[in-house]
């Protein structure tokens, strides 16, 4: 992980063990009303890694943690109903999962899981239908969500993440077009926004203008 020091990856650790506890702590609440359910979701794990050890990246925000998992579960309910075949089944769930969670701005790469756990989960999973998404993946998510919250905010880490204002545009500096116009020419999707890579950059060529004046 670029920038992570010693100190930051076992943050993140002992980050991610509490938030996975306080997920599951929210699920035996769920299971008090289901009690054939679980109390965790697997995916969750995938997810904590994300809100841990990556804060920063779009794809650990709350939304798409939330929205991604939720939505995720939904479509995989949904696509259990609609398609018998359970292996043709699970691609599609996938497949359409992706496709909402663009659209709606909540990517999340656990989601993907969570949609398959839907369909070929436990018993009492399957059974509970629409339940299974707005209780208990609802509940691992969020309290996920608010222990990540809770935690960056002690460890001194932004989540949700805001972008650092960049320094002064210098003489030579790039521009957030010129940024824009090499990622649309790379023709690739990376995991920074551009407002975060902008002030990366930005933040270098201070760095470097510094030095090329000391002669460093």
């Amino acid at each position: 992980m670029a920038g992570a020091r010693l100190n930051d990856r076992l943050i993140a650790c002992l980050g991610a063990g509490l938030g996975v506890f306080i997920a599951a702590v929210a699920g035996l609440g769920v299971q008090n009303m289901w009690p054939a359910l679980p109390f965790l979701i697997a995916p969750i794990g995938a997810s904590a890694v994300l809100v841990f050890a990556v804060p920063a990246s779009p794809l650990a925000q709350p939304w798409p943690v939330f929205g991604g998992n939720v939505l995720s579960a939904a479509v995989g309910v949904t696509v259990a109903h609609l398609v018998p075949d359970q292996m043709l089944a699970v691609g599609l769930a996938v497949a359409v999962a992706i496709l909402a969670m663009s659209l709606l701005r909540c990517l999340h790469p656990p989601s993907g899981a969570v949609a398959v756990t839907a369909i070929i989960g436990s018993d009492a999973v399957i059974a509970a239908g629409y339940m299974y998404p707005v209780t208990l993946v609802a509940a691992n998510s969020a309290a996920l969500v608010l222990a990540g919250y809770l935690f960056h905010l002690i460890s001194g880490h932004s989540y949700p993440h805001r972008v650092i204002e960049a320094p002064a545009p210098l003489p030579t500096a790039l521009f957030r077009e010129d940024i824009e116009l090499a990622l649309a020419h790379t023709n690739e999707t990376f995991d920074i926004s551009p407002a975060d890579l902008e002030t990366l950059l930005m933040t270098a060529e201070s760095f470097a203008s510094q030095r090329r004046s000391t002669g460093g």
